[in-house]
């Protein structure tokens, strides 16, 4: 006859199982949304961290701001989501055969599987120094933004400092495959013929100030010499009142279908 110590020893055994079990189906929370709206008097400080995948793979994205006067008006919008695994196939998926998967997830944005992120911001701000009791707040404004897509070898910056006054109007989408386009997912070829990766910006500003815009196009495979080949480069660095209005499109071929953000801006 068991002991009511035996008896104790196998309830713990299997609650012990049922622990391990749930923290199996447990994952990340991959889908990230965040909408902000601020406006007041003061000094602001934040910082924005996303990332898709692991190391230098996927797409990141990452955003500083802080100053202190008027902040006139400020919308931010952020969508990301991680819909592949680290080996660049579907998330959930199940392996049937070469190139050929079937889904466990079915994604809002349809059948073919990537990683992505989506970024807009409308902001503009004013430089004055603010004094409360926690103390005196004298900083111009600073406004970093940088975007990263591994698969296709893009990046793109965005930055102003020792901003008196700066307007901006920023709209950025990157996306990444990580299957190949010969990939089979339930029957449908799921990638874009030859289409790795997306990086597109739509950027519109008025500042005074320090400005500073580029970007950067790299062979994502190494050479003989075990470096990344550079393809394109665009760097901009202007200081004092301007105006500036840039479309960037980084695309790995001409065969990833239409413009994902807005080509008709207002003026």
């Amino acid at each position: 006859m068991p002991t009511e110590g035996d008896l104790t020893t196998r309830k713990l055994i299997i609650f012990a199982a049922l622990v391990l079990a749930l923290l199996g189906t447990a994952s990340a929370a991959n889908y990230m949304y965040e909408k902000a709206s601020v406006k007041g008097v003061g000094y602001k400080n934040v910082e924005m961290i996303v990332s898709t995948q692991e190391g230098f793979n996927g797409d990141k994205l990452v955003e500083k701001e802080s100053g202190s006067g008027n902040v006139i008006t400020e919308r931010t919008e952020l969508e990301a989501e991680r819909q592949l695994n680290n080996d660049g196939s579907p998330i959930g998926a199940t392996k049937i055969g070469p190139n050929t998967w079937i889904a466990g997830c079915y994604f809002a944005t349809g059948y073919n599987p990537r990683d992505y992120i989506n970024f807009t911001k409308e902001a503009e701000f004013e430089y004055m120094p603010v004094s409360y009791q926690t103390g005196t707040y004298d900083q111009k404004w600073i406004e970093k933004l940088c975007v990263q897509n591994y698969a296709i070898g893009a990046v793109l910056t965005e930055m102003y400092t020792h901003a008196e006054h700066l307007q901006k109007n920023t709209e950025v989408k990157t996306r990444s495959y990580g299957l190949d386009a010969t990939t089979i997912l339930n029957g449908v070829r799921v990638v874009p013929a030859c289409c790795t990766g997306v990086l597109e910006a739509n950027l519109n500003s008025n500042v005074i100030g320090v400005a500073h815009i580029g970007w950067i196009s790299r062979d994502p495979n190494v050479n003989v010499k075990g470096r990344h080949n550079e393809w394109g480069r665009s760097v901009e660095d202007l200081t004092g009142v301007f105006s500036i209005e840039k479309f960037i499109q980084l695309w790995g071929n001409s065969t990833c279908g239409a413009i994902s953000v807005d080509w008709l801006p207002c003026v």
